[in-house]
């Protein structure tokens, strides 16, 4: 997708095109599908357009532009926002996922184009975890602080969650030792600034990992998992980067969000 400005500078217009959507995953029956892409001006959703829909296929070429009208001084405001949709004749479309940019935090002075990884529905998102790690060799000391979550998913039937995090040392499939935050009563976002310590010496960082796992706390009933993160020397991503950090930088911390994933049995 390519970004950029046009006309003057008091009353500018940007254009975004909507360029090659790559390895979309299929819906429905079978593995192709018919492709649309809604894009929307703001998070206010003033303004509105659609691409032509890309049939039978899970990498189309739009190669379509369209051109919002902003005031300069808004433009830092505004949140350009891609929705991916697979087209159903008959029902409703099925949304694949979405791709949001903030243009405050991109320099439109000049076209942009990249390629940018399609997120899940916010519907299907569990919520973010932040971390902080830290380890001191000599005290065989691994610190973990959970500082907050956010987005959670809605658990409950007013649309908020009472959650809470546990955090397992682990190694291999065998858990260590737990640990365990407060609860925080009918919120998405919780602070908690909760810190824990475990003992683990030097000869056993390589082999241990962490499991973090966020639940919603239910009085009446069990309580229901959310999502959980899993980070040590057999993560990726972020989760593996973390670690390492962590381990090249003794004594110091570490912070980190995570995503949260699902659960392998859900």
């Amino acid at each position: 997708m390519r970004t950029g400005p046009r006309g003057r500078k008091g009353d500018p217009e940007y254009r975004r095109r909507g360029g090659q959507g790559r390895g979309i995953a299929g819906n429905g029956f079978g593995w192709n599908i018919g492709s649309l892409r809604e894009i929307i001006s703001s998070a206010r959703q003033e303004k509105k357009f659609q691409t032509k829909v890309q049939r039978k296929s899970l990498n189309p070429v739009f190669n379509e532009t369209f051109t919002f009208k902003i005031p300069f001084n808004e433009v830092a405001s505004q949140t350009l926002v891609l929705n991916v949709f697979d087209f159903d004749r008959f029902g409703k479309h099925d949304q694949i996922g979405q791709v949001s940019v903030a243009l405050g935090r991109i320099d439109l002075a000049s076209t942009i184009e990249q390629t940018v990884l399609i997120e899940s529905p916010p519907e299907n998102r569990l919520g973010e975890v932040c971390l902080a790690l830290r380890y001191v060799p000599n005290k065989n000391k691994l610190s973990v602080v959970v500082m907050e979550c956010k987005n959670l998913k809605k658990m409950d039937v007013l649309g908020l969650s009472d959650p809470y995090v546990k955090i397992y040392l682990m190694m291999q499939n065998k858990r260590l030792e737990k640990k365990k935050t407060t609860i925080k009563m009918k919120t998405l976002n919780p602070y908690y600034n909760e810190s824990f310590s475990f003992d683990v010496p030097p000869e056993k960082m390589q082999r241990v990992h962490l499991h973090v796992i966020v639940s919603d706390y239910d009085r009446v009933g069990s309580n229901e998992r959310i999502g959980q993160v899993i980070i040590g020397n057999n993560a990726n991503g972020v989760a593996l980067k973390q670690w390492q950090d962590m381990l090249a930088t003794p004594r110091r911390s570490v912070a980190q969000w995570h995503t949260l994933q699902p659960f392998g049995d859900d």
